[in-house]
């Protein structure tokens, strides 16, 4: 009969072991083990939880006053009521009656440069991005860097040339005034740099595997990098749809005929001579019209938006 120690009582007690490896325990180890330690990653969870919930809903009072504001007279608009006191929809009826241009018009004119602007951004940014990305030429890294620094230049700097040009080519002028604008908005260093941002966090042996197939880069970027760019693709859309639909500088100073005019330019109508009044509900009503559009791209886009934003910021 075997007179060795059973297995277990051959192992040496897990602190010698690492005593003598100089293991210092995690943190996971030394503070939440057992119940203590499941309490306190409990409450961590529940006032982190509080934190956003309360911020989402800070982030939310603006809108909801927006909505009951559209719904008060004109008198008491600025007084602080949550309940309408008496619920008129005369403001609604301002905007679809009594606006010219009317409130279709303005939102088709705001669709259209927006979609357009959005394709041609994600057309070029991505075309530039794959370019920055994975392409080897001289100079790219300067031409990078120079693209970027055009984020530092303000519309305002460019104004007076940009006007004078599209003048001079008839772009101020009938449907021209759609083409002047959707050309100033066409491309932004934004969407080429988000994207650039994601093909870098892509693996090259995708890359690889293609040429390998007799893939050239256009077919390699068209069939195999665009589709894995979805999330990145969507963050553009969101960010240039966004952005161009609330857009009112290059707008207001390109679109001279009223029935050309965007949502963002139609809010000046709701101004009094002198500018010192306001209609409030029937501005109220506008801007509730115009927060759908983005709402409802957001709601479709908001996985893809998020994940592309995390993933462009992995790698340099």
């Amino acid at each position: 009969m075997s007179t060795d120690p059973p297995a277990a009582a051959q192992r040496p007690p897990r602190a010698a072991v690492d005593q003598l490896a100089g293991r210092i325990p995690s943190l996971a180890e030394t503070e939440d083990v057992g119940p203590v330690g499941d309490r306190s990653r409990a409450w961590r969870k529940r006032i982190a939880y509080a934190l956003m919930i309360g911020y989402a809903l800070l982030m939310f009072v603006p809108f909801a006053w927006t909505v009951i504001t559209s719904f008060k007279t004109r008198a008491d608009a600025l007084r602080l009521e949550v309940i309408p006191d008496p619920f008129t929809l005369q403001g609604w009826e301002y905007t679809f009656a009594r606006l010219d241009p009317s409130i279709v018009t303005l939102f088709i004119n705001s669709a259209l440069i927006a979609t357009a602007v959005t394709v041609t951004n994600l057309v070029l940014g991505s075309l530039g991005g794959y370019a920055f990305a994975r392409l080897r030429f001289p100079g790219r890294e300067v031409l990078f860097v120079v693209v970027l620094a055009t984020l530092m230049i303000p519309d305002q700097l460019r104004l007076v040339p940009v006007y004078v040009l599209f003048n001079n080519f008839g772009l101020t002028r009938d449907v021209g005034q759609y083409i002047g604008v959707i050309l100033v908005l066409a491309i932004s260093a934004t969407s080429i740099f988000l994207l650039r941002q994601y093909f870098l966090s892509i693996p090259k042996d995708l890359e690889e595997a293609a040429r390998i197939d007799g893939a050239g880069f256009f077919t390699t970027f068209y069939r195999v990098m665009l589709p894995l760019a979805t999330p990145a693709l969507a963050a553009v859309t969101i960010l240039q749809f966004q952005g161009t639909w609330n857009g009112f500088f290059w707008p207001v100073i390109l679109l001279r005929d009223r029935d050309h005019y965007t949502i963002p330019i139609g809010l000046l109508f709701f101004r009094e001579s002198g500018g010192f009044s306001t209609n409030w509900p029937p501005l109220m009503a506008v801007v509730v019209i115009a927060t759908i559009p983005i709402l409802i791209l957001y709601i479709f886009f908001q996985r893809y938006f998020v994940e592309g934003v995390a993933a462009s910021g992995v790698k340099g």
